[in-house]
């Protein structure tokens, strides 16, 4: 917190220091995480969400998700940006109503 001084600075993230999400090395690891992370303080995700937020323009934090639930109605799941990412999530994702993970399952 920023009372706590961020940790000492070690919880503080290069190029993006309004961001602060709960595990900072998620921030440009490859995989958009969505919440938080998909934010304009993280960079949407150190970029990791540029391709799902192209897809499904609003669908971030504090966004309508209109696109993507045009194109997924009734798939109601955790983090969006995980279906149709190239890996086969399961569960909740891996539904009629999802596009069996858009797709990758």
């Amino acid at each position: 917190t920023e009372e706590c001084g961020w940790d000492g600075g070690d919880c503080l993230i290069d190029d993006y220091p309004d961001c602060h999400p709960n595990i900072p090395s998620w921030i440009g690891d490859g995989e958009c995480n969505g919440g938080e992370y998909n934010s304009e303080e993280c960079g949407w995700d150190g970029g990791d969400c540029i391709d799902f937020n192209t897809k499904y323009p609003d669908c971030y934090i504090g966004g309508d998700c209109a696109s993507f639930n045009a194109t997924f109605p009734g798939c109601r799941v955790d983090i969006p940006p995980w279906i149709a990412d190239g890996e086969c999530t399961g569960r909740a994702y891996n539904t009629e109503e999802c596009g069996w993970d858009g797709g990758d399952c």
